[in-house]
């Protein structure tokens, strides 16, 4: 059975939804803490595009959270891209292994802590980035809120989350394979959110000018089966609660790798893997921040400013006729 793209469900943006084993991701990324370096080029190039957009902000900032830190790869792009415009680094990270090597790569305040349940206190900081790590938890629109909260006024959070179309050729080709060879797909994919979602998860947390911008990443491998392993070692194997729990029958992987090289393949013979990373910006709510005029209030015409003809439609024949500038 031939299938289109392979769909995904969507993040929930009501509310908290059990969908990952949080203790099997523990556990994983505890396993992979020794050689992730390996592996974390997807991670470090997020951290490099978060730390030049943090460069792109005229102030500078005396206290940053780097959530989610992995090995710290967030506060080594800061320190390395824009020297003196953080002051200090606080990192957090799930696994206490990637804890430690990101403590000792970096020399900085480390803290093991879950994304999901934060240990700071309001107000702490002037800035916040999560590098990558917002798609793996089970409430994000929670744990945006308490990034929100740990943020003092006027404090800018920077994050990036795997959108929809991340890996959709893996995707196709694995629930493909299934089909033909097993009778039926397993659930593999965690959900997604849309890049119309990414803006409203910063509303809904309560940040201030909430922008989101897509921004792709795309590698290629020479096949399958080392893209999977990259995935693994990067600690982002599936840990769906209702996935299988039995290995994948090598038919169905050989077979995945076929219909990957037969679909997408190039022609030097290589497979393409396409990560979609929506960045995300916002601020902490401040009383000195811009708010948005009234309507009505303008005091300039856009005609004006354009230098054209300002046209009305009738509402009967849709023809359209000049506005008198007011006087």
């Amino acid at each position: 059975m031939a299938l289109g793209r392979a769909s995904c469900d969507k993040i929930d943006m009501t509310g908290p939804a059990t969908i990952f084993d949080r203790a099997l991701m523990r556990q994983r990324r505890a396993r992979i803490a020794a050689r992730f370096d390996a592996h974390d080029f997807l991670f470090r190039e997020i951290a490099v595009r978060l730390a030049e957009r943090a460069g792109d902000v005229r102030q500078d900032f005396a206290l940053a959270l780097d959530a989610g830190c992995r090995t710290g790869l967030f506060t080594q792009a800061a320190q390395e891209i824009i020297p003196g415009k953080i002051t200090r680094f606080v990192q957090s990270e799930f696994s206490s292994g990637l804890a430690t090597a990101a403590r000792d790569r970096n020399n900085a305040e480390t803290v093991v802590a879950d994304d999901e349940a934060l240990p700071f206190a309001t107000a702490s900081f002037d800035l916040v980035a999560s590098c990558g790590v917002l798609q793996g938890l089970n409430d994000v629109p929670g744990a945006l809120l308490q990034l929100r909260q740990s943020l003092k006024p006027d404090g800018l959070f920077l994050g990036a989350l795997l959108g929809g179309e991340t890996l959709f050729e893996l995707r196709e080709a694995l629930l493909t394979a299934e089909a033909e060879i097993e009778g039926g797909a397993s659930p593999r994919v965690a959900p997604f959110a849309e890049l119309s979602d990414a803006a409203g998860l910063l509303q809904r947390a309560g940040f201030s000018l909430p922008v989101a911008d897509l921004d792709p990443i795309d590698v290629t491998y020479e096949n399958i089966f080392r893209l999977m392993h990259d995935l693994r070692g990067m600690g982002e194997a599936n840990t769906r609660l209702d996935r299988r729990r039995t290995p994948t029958r090598r038919a169905t992987l050989m077979r995945a790798g076929e219909i990957y090289a037969e679909r997408f393949g190039q022609p030097d013979g290589r497979i393409p893997a396409s990560f979609q990373i929506f960045f995300l910006t916002g601020w902490a709510p401040d009383a000195s921040q811009p708010k948005p005029l009234r309507p009505g209030s303008a005091q300039t015409r856009l005609a004006d400013a354009l230098e054209t003809t300002e046209r009305a439609l009738d509402e009967k024949t849709g023809a359209a006729f000049p506005v008198r500038n007011p006087d």
